[in-house]
């Protein structure tokens, strides 16, 4: 990057800097330097010496934002996390950082880190020493000999947990000669198949749908735990933890503190049992081991250069944050939460020092100051002062680049996106400025006077007068901010099928026999030949046994909230009335949807124009990048408002999922054709936060924005209804207020309606009659079933956003005991970083005690509480003082605002989360980590005695949510079912509750086809019964969950290619398909072939198949009538109410039972289709 670096060196401090760091007579300081000029300084210096860089920056902000700058020059720069060192011991930790800071280790370790930025306290870790963490690491590829037995211990030791299917980092799962792990180093989880000792071969797979990917070339196995030791150290660690346990109980005893003598006992004792079993978790205990620790400067490179940015800023806060953890470890210790030596868990700054000055070191520093902490040998000063802001005003910003121009200097402008730079440019020239449109990636030399456009964008510009230099970024031209990165296109998982989670004891609905309960699989010997059955219980005690092979007429029963259903009778007519009335039920709502949808469609609305180049501008000039799912939702929209109908659509996604900005775009494209916008929300804190963000995103066009409600003064409401009425204004925000009388609108043509199911019926029917030929878009943040969604896809238009935003963080869940000292920790935490905390009490009746003691506990902190029977202005007004940030904690119930985003509040603590279901937990935490800060969710409970088991299960269940994701699915599913009832409304969503909610899908889709006119025949079963061995072998698959979920899918197979398919993910993930498992998938194809044909049974007498029609058959018998006549026919055909057919076999012919039915469907399928 000539254009970077070159000018540079025409300033004698900076080669002063580099003869200093040349001749490794550092540490020394360089001054005057300001944001992103840093980043040109440090990408110059190692470039023009052939160095890494470590970057310690003073804050987590700050190292994102120099390893965001210095990704822009195209080099290779990354973030390494700092670790919680104060939730050490919470029962789960998310995997997120984990992950991030084995993948800088990864990196270094085979050289591939040239900028590592971090921040002091991320190096206070300990870690293995760089020569034991390689030993380690495994790196295996196709043709290599390796024990499957030796691996699995290998993975063992190295921290994987062993589970049935891999679905988060550091697990791995073993089927037969099979092996799935998930190496934190890898963006995906890798498929290693055995033969024998050998690898055969290496894949990648998605955990979502548990189909492989691609070939990959070899996978690194990298160890899941910062710090790995055998069984001997971990005894002898045990020794001395006991010892010391036993002085520290003395001590407290002696001082009359008994309950701290008791914490001790169980808090160490517990340990010391874990690490006697081999549970290698030392936790917080690392001072027993006599494994040598080193920090990561043991992994740099000789040739690393160590940037410190702001050293003296630097030193205060590492000082608040190793202050924080010393109080923390003090007031344990008294407490008797840990022993004395634990103290020392962590390095200090100090160490950092140490280990520091064995490199070469630069001290950057805004303005010249004294460095305490180190001897400088040199001082650079640097004039270089930060770009003007000229928010928007784009006259005096060309202005300012002709004056710069006439004055010689070289001028580099990031211009942001394509458009974007190519309107700059066109406006340069307008003012007869000439500059040079740089390429992508393209370097160049820059000459006196010349302007050039580069694409891109940096955080701020700089500028030096003395060498006349100027780079100007995006953000001071038009006062944006952040960075657009490119999107990672990762392939889709597919749906998750609800019966893949189908537990012994759950509900399941029978088509024919209705609500029972499922008690698992049960292999059933007759004749010799094995089949699998599943084995359902109903009212009364009778049980019925489902052939495998029929498992599409059974689905898991799903209610909302986990309502339990009633169970029906056994050849009883319950269930059959129960299915009339809701078929009943059904049909109605699905013919009121019909009409209305015919009705829109008929009707002819405003044809708007192709997208113009201030549209492909202003989505540009969005700082973020837009998922899949917002690009498709924008499409669908456009579509809609080009093709002149009247569009009625839904938008459904979680919040911050960006519905906002699908809205904003609509909302332009309305306003560019001369339309009005109106934009309906349920809250008037929702209405002044999106006023605000559609004010931020037009501020570059002449687009009038009016916000209405009970906040603007009548004088305001006033105007503003003057200016929609006379089309002054383009676009209005409002609450209610806006189905006043007194709004009339010059020419609207959208509606936006946030959150429909908020507004009461009498606002709904006033939307109704404004709606008339009107566009409008809907928004939810209850998301949909994607079943519903096919089901309803005919009759209502709407588009899904089901993929988080890609620069949204993980939020770093911790599952702790309750625990005063926690609880202050996670505040204090928070607080010294400036931002705000959710505290979760779920219980209104002793809420104002709870926040009373929470004063206590933290007396600097402002805290309010809220909960639902406030009265809504009561309500609004502490919301408001939270959002203005007058408040740093509030104290409050489930009715957290949902559709609210406030970006400062990243700490979310819930009490008594054992309690909770995950849904409720899933979207409690969706509150926080709505920006670049790192946010977390503490999930407390309460150790109770008495509900060990239950409450262990529970937890359990929040650990894998946490940690692996795979409660998210059941989170997802309890959420769609409320979803769906909103969106079906309160009787609709009764009768769901009834049949269940996939019976009641497959009712809907009947009554939707039928009123379409797509012929649905009445749905009948075929049924096979052949002496053959069809079944899963448990030797096969021995979970017998994954096995339910195999018998789903070959039971759905109805298709070649969905017979392939399914035979190639069988044995993708389980290896090679076993004689009996290849007859089962045979044998699925055949019922599917003999169900298009009207067979309702095929089954095996003594030496004969009979093949029986349904009474209704659409077979011509005369046709059949050539298949009897054909020569040495085998086949008999006999006429009753339900007409057979009978295949005589003979052991001469040489072919088995299902070559025989085969022919024969396929004979009839051709005879068929002459």
């Amino acid at each position: 990057m000539k254009w970077l670096t070159e000018p540079l060196r025409e300033i004698a401090d900076y080669r002063y800097l580099i003869e200093n760091i040349q001749t490794k007579n550092t540490p020394v300081l360089a001054t005057g330097v300001i944001d992103v000029q840093k980043t040109q300084l440090i990408y110059s210096i190692c470039k023009e010496l052939d160095s890494k860089a470590l970057i310690i920056a003073y804050d987590e902000t700050a190292a994102k934002n120099i390893c965001n700058d210095i990704s822009m020059l195209n080099a290779k720069a990354l973030y390494y996390p700092a670790k919680d060192f104060i939730f050490y011991s919470a029962d789960v930790h998310s995997s997120d950082i984990t992950k991030q800071r084995f993948k800088a280790i990864d990196d270094l370790l085979r050289g591939e880190a040239d900028f590592v930025c971090t921040t002091a306290e991320a190096l206070f870790e300990r870690l293995m020493t760089k020569k034991v963490m390689q030993s380690y690491v495994l790196e295996l590829k196709e043709g290599d000999i390796i024990s499957l037995d030796e691996l699995v211990k290998s993975l063992v030791f190295m921290g994987y947990e062993r589970s049935d299917t891999v679905e988060g980092v550091g697990q791995f799962a073993l089927r037969g000669g099979i092996i799935d792990i998930y190496s934190p180093v890898h963006e995906t989880a890798v498929r290693i198949e055995f033969w024998d000792d050998e690898i055969d071969s290496v894949r990648a797979f998605d955990v979502m749908s548990q189909r492989s990917l691609s070939r990959a070339d070899k996978i690194r196995i990298f160890p899941v735990k910062e710090i790995l030791f055998g069984a001997e150290e971990a005894e002898a660690a045990a020794d001395k933890m006991e010892a010391d346990m036993l002085k520290a109980v003395k001590s407290y005893s002696k001082k009359g503190c008994d309950e701290a003598a008791e914490n001790i006992k169980n808090t160490v004792g517990e340990a010391v049992d874990k690490l006697r079993n081999g549970i290698n978790d030392i936790g917080a205990f690392i001072n027993y081991l006599s494994v040598e620790t080193v920090s990561l400067f043991d992994y740099l490179p000789e040739n690393t250069i160590i940037f410190y940015d702001e050293p003296k800023k630097m030193r205060a806060h590492v000082d608040s944050v190793y202050e924080e953890f010393s109080e923390s470890m003090k007031e344990r210790l008294e407490r008797g939460y840990i022993l004395p030596r634990q103290t020392g868990l962590i390095f200090d700054i100090n160490d950092i020092y140490r280990y520091s000055s064995k490199f070469r070191e630069v001290l950057f520093c805004g303005v010249t100051q004294s460095v305490p902490d180190f001897k400088i040998k040199g001082i650079s000063s640097f004039a270089v002062k930060a770009s003007a802001a000229f928010n928007n005003k784009f006259e005096l910003f060309y202005d300012e680049v002709k004056y710069l121009k006439s004055e010689g200097y070289r001028t580099v402008i990031f211009g942001g996106g394509e458009s974007r730079c190519e309107r700059i440019s066109r406006e340069l020239a307008s003012h007869g400025i000439e500059a040079a449109l740089i390429g992508e990636g393209a370097d160049f030399s820059p000459v006196k006077g010349g302007v050039y456009i580069c694409r891109g964008k940096l955080t701020k510009g700089f500028e030096y007068s003395d060498i006349k230099f100027a780079v100007f970024s995006l953000s001071e031209i038009t006062g944006e901010q952040g960075l657009k990165r490119k999107r990672k296109h990762s392939k889709k998982g597919k749906a998750i099928e609800s019966f893949t989670d189908l537990k012994v004891g759950d509900y399941v609905v029978h088509e024919s026999h209705g609500i029972g309960v499922y008690r698992g699989l049960e292999n059933i010997s007759v004749d010799g030949m094995n089949k699998d059955y599943l084995k359902i219980s109903y009212n009364g005690g009778s049980n019925l046994y489902v052939p495998v092979n029929q498992m599409d007429l059974v689905q898991k029963y799903i209610g909302s909230d986990g309502a339990r259903p009633k169970l029906n009778k056994l050849g009883g007519s319950d269930w059959g009335k129960m299915k009339s009335k809701v078929r009943a039920a059904v049909a109605i709502l699905a013919e009121d949807l019909v009409q209305i949808y015919a009705k829109r469609q008929a009707a002819q609305g405003f044809k708007y124009s192709q997208d113009t180049s201030w549209q492909r501008e202003f989505e540009e000039s969005f700082d973020y990048t837009e998922t899949d799912d917002q690009l498709n939702a924008v499409e669908d929209i456009k579509r809609d408002m080009e093709s002149g109908k009247v569009m009625d659509r839904l938008v459904c996604g979680d919040v911050g999922y960006g519905k906002t900005e699908v809205a904003i775009r609509a909302a332009f494209k309305t306003v560019q054709d001369g339309k009005q916008v109106a934009y309906l929300v349920p809250t008037t804190i929702l209405a002044q936060q999106h006023y605000s963000t559609f004010t931020k995103r037009m501020a570059d066009y002449p687009v009038q924005t009016e916000l209405l409600n009970r906040f603007r003064t009548a004088k305001e409401q006033k105007q503003s209804i003057k200016n929609l009425e006379s089309g002054m204004s383009d676009i209005v925000i409002g609450t209610h207020r806006l189905l006043s009388k007194d709004v009339k609108f010059k020419d609207l043509g959208l509606i936006i309606v946030d959150e429909e199911q908020r507004f009461g019926v009498a606002h709904k029917e006033k939307l109704k009659s404004i709606k008339e030929n009107v566009n409008v878009l809907t928004l939810t943040a209850t998301p949909i079933p994607r079943t519903l969604h096919m089901s309803l896809s005919g009759i209502r238009d709407m588009s899904l956003l089901e993929e988080p935003p890609e620069e949204r963080l993980p939020v770093q869940t911790f599952v702790m005991e309750s625990n005063e000292q926690f609880v202050r920790d996670a505040i204090h935490r928070e607080l010294a970083r400036g931002g705000q905390v959710y505290y979760l009490h779920n219980r209104i009746d002793n809420i104002y005690e709870t926040a009373a003691k929470l004063q206590k506990l933290v007396p600097e902190a402002r805290i309010q509480y809220a909960h639902g029977r406030m009265s809504e202005r009561e309500l609004e007004g502490i919301m408001e003082d939270f959002i203005e940030g007058d408040t740093d904690v509030l104290v409050c119930t489930t009715i957290i605002e949902t559709g609210l985003d406030i970006p400062n509040v990243n700490t979310i603590i819930i009490q008594d989360a054992d309690k909770m279901g995950l849904s409720q937990l899933y979207q409690l935490r969706g509150r926080v980590g709505r920006s670049s800060r790192t946010a977390y969710a503490y999930f407390m409970y309460r150790k109770d005695k008495v509900l060990q088991e239950t409450a262990e299960k529970r937890l359990q269940t929040i650990r894998e949510f946490t940690e692996f994701g795979s409660g998210f699915k059941i989170a997802m599913r309890d959420l769609e079912i409320r979803g769906a009832g909103s969106l079906l409304g309160a009787e609709q969503h009764g009768h769901m509750e009834t049949v269940g909610y996939d019976m009641y899908c497959k009712l809907l889709d009947e009554a939707v086809c039928r009123l379409k006119g797509i012929e649905k025949s009445d749905s009948f079963e075929t049924s096979v019964d052949i002496n053959v061995n069809a079944y899963i072998p448990d030797y096969y698959i021995e979970n017998e969950e994954q096995r339910l979920e195999i018998y789903k899918k070959i039971s759905l197979i109805n298709t070649m290619d969905n017979f392939y398919d399914v035979q190639e993910e069988i044995e993708d993930r389980f290896g090679t398909l076993p004689k009996c498992v290849q007859t089962l998938l045979d044998v699925a194809l055949l019922k599917s072939a003999a169900h298009k044909l009207d067979i309702i049974s095929i089954a095996e007498k003594q030496k004969n198949i009979v093949v029986t029609f349904k009474s209704d058959a659409k077979v011509d018998t005369g046709k059949i009538t050539e298949l009897l006549t054909m020569k040495n026919s085998p086949y008999m055909f006999t006429a009753s109410k339900e007409p057979y057919i009978t295949i005589k076999t003979s052991p001469k012919d040489g072919l088995n039972v299902l070559d025989y039915i085969k022919n024969f469907l396929q004979n009839l399928t051709m005879v068929e289709s002459n």
